[in-house]
């Protein structure tokens, strides 16, 4: 008998959750695993927001709320666009949902008919392909090369958009690469997207805060103001405040497409946690020095790591500009023999390796569209990341 939807046959499981339940799973059975799959900061979320969480406990705010997010909550993201990016939106112009990912989900749901394509650059977040194979669309992969800094260039775009174009998605910062696309990037690609009417563009930006080197973070909405209409700004406070477990994304539109979204998750989800919205509000609202203080011990973990593996003969480190990934080509140990004499054809078989011979979890190359690398996530101590870094080195100087 047949239990699931052929539709799902085409889905992919999300590699970097599995990698990362692979780890807990070793760590309950006590096996001295370092995880570096999971892409979720290993801060604390801020005192203020938890405080203001207990507030609304305490307050009786335990009830169902709008299906877009309380008034308090769509306030604070109008507010927040407005300081941080320079973008305006109305309140229907706005929503809140259960992750920055459930918001992505709704969106494709929302705005997708069957063979509707959707542009995503490689190498890209593992859930966008497969996102829009469950929303009935067709991902249109387009790889980006690490000499490009894995950039999408107007060209690559222009010559990937087809009459059944939907969405142009992009990740700025980028996981996994850490990719920041500047003002020129975007205006390059904003002039190709004005060329094509039928193209919407849909921005993840949820690694906003967190940003190297002293650069600019810009938004695509706010440089390309004139296809505001046609932008799906997506933001969330789960990286850059700490708030993973707190369920909260959010994003900014056209009122058109936000309402669609409402009729879906009002048909799904419904609204989300009361509380975790007020602490979201708490989040957008108080205080944001901290969040540079953040971004810079990620840079310094950045830095260390690059320097640890830079000395590894068969690795080579991509400079992330952003986010809390480094994206390793691993190609130069593509074709050796591990001292079980199991030779290294794929990326799937370094991160292998390296999970068996030095207890190190990674997330391979492939399941972000693009090899042989691997993605190791540095939100962790830097203790715990030299340690990986040691262990890594050992198992690649056993390879023949």
């Amino acid at each position: 008998m047949r239990l699931s939807s052929d539709r799902l046959a085409l889905v992919n499981p999300s590699a970097s959750e599995g990698a990362s339940q692979r780890a807990r799973d070793l760590i309950a059975a006590g096996v001295d695993v370092i995880s570096l799959a999971t892409g979720e900061p290993d801060f604390d979320t801020p005192d203020h927001i938890i405080d203001a969480a207990i507030v609304a406990l305490r307050a009786g705010q335990t009830r169902y709320t709008g299906t877009g997010g309380t008034l308090e909550l769509r306030k604070a993201i109008v507010e927040k666009f407005s300081r941080d990016n320079g973008i305006s939106y109305d309140l229907p112009e706005v929503l809140a949902s259960a992750g920055t990912k459930n918001v992505i989900f709704l969106a494709l749901l929302a705005s997708l008919n069957s063979g509707d394509e959707v542009i995503v650059p490689a190498p890209h977040w593992v859930s966008y392909t497969e996102m829009t194979k469950m929303a009935g669309g067709t991902p249109v992969v387009v790889s980006c090369t690490q000499n490009n800094g894995f950039k999408l260039d107007a060209q690559a775009l222009e010559q990937a958009i087809t009459p059944r174009t939907r969405w142009l998605m992009l990740n700025t910062p980028c996981n996994p690469t850490g990719t920041v696309y500047s003002r020129e990037d975007l205006m390059a690609l904003a002039d190709v997207v004005r060329r094509r009417p039928q193209v919407l563009v849909m921005t993840d930006e949820i690694y906003e805060h967190i940003i190297f080197d002293g650069r600019t973070f810009h938004s695509f909405a706010e440089v390309a103001a004139d296809l505001k209409d046609r932008t799906l700004t997506l933001n969330g406070v789960s990286k850059g405040y700490a708030m993973t477990g707190w369920r909260v994304g959010f994003a900014g539109g056209p009122a058109e497409l936000i309402a669609a979204m409402k009729k879906v998750q009002s048909q799904s989800l419904g609204s989300i946690s009361s509380i975790s919205q007020a602490g979201a509000v708490a989040a957008l609202m108080g205080p944001q020095a901290y969040l540079q203080e953040r971004a810079d011990a990620f840079q310094a973990r950045r830095d260390r790591v690059i320097s640890l593996l830079g000395h590894v003969p068969g690795l080579r480190c991509h400079r992330p500009e952003g986010a809390f990934y480094l994206f390793v080509d691993c190609g130069g140990l593509i074709g050796r023999m591990t001292p079980k004499a199991i030779m290294l054809e794929r990326d799937i078989d370094v991160t292998e390796y390296l999970l068996d011979e030095a207890r190190v979890v990674v997330v391979n190359g492939a399941a972000y569209g693009i090899s042989p690398y691997f993605r190791i996530s540095i939100a962790t101590s830097m203790e715990r990341l030299e340690a990986a870094c040691e262990r890594i080195a050992a198992a690649v100087a056993r390879l023949k």
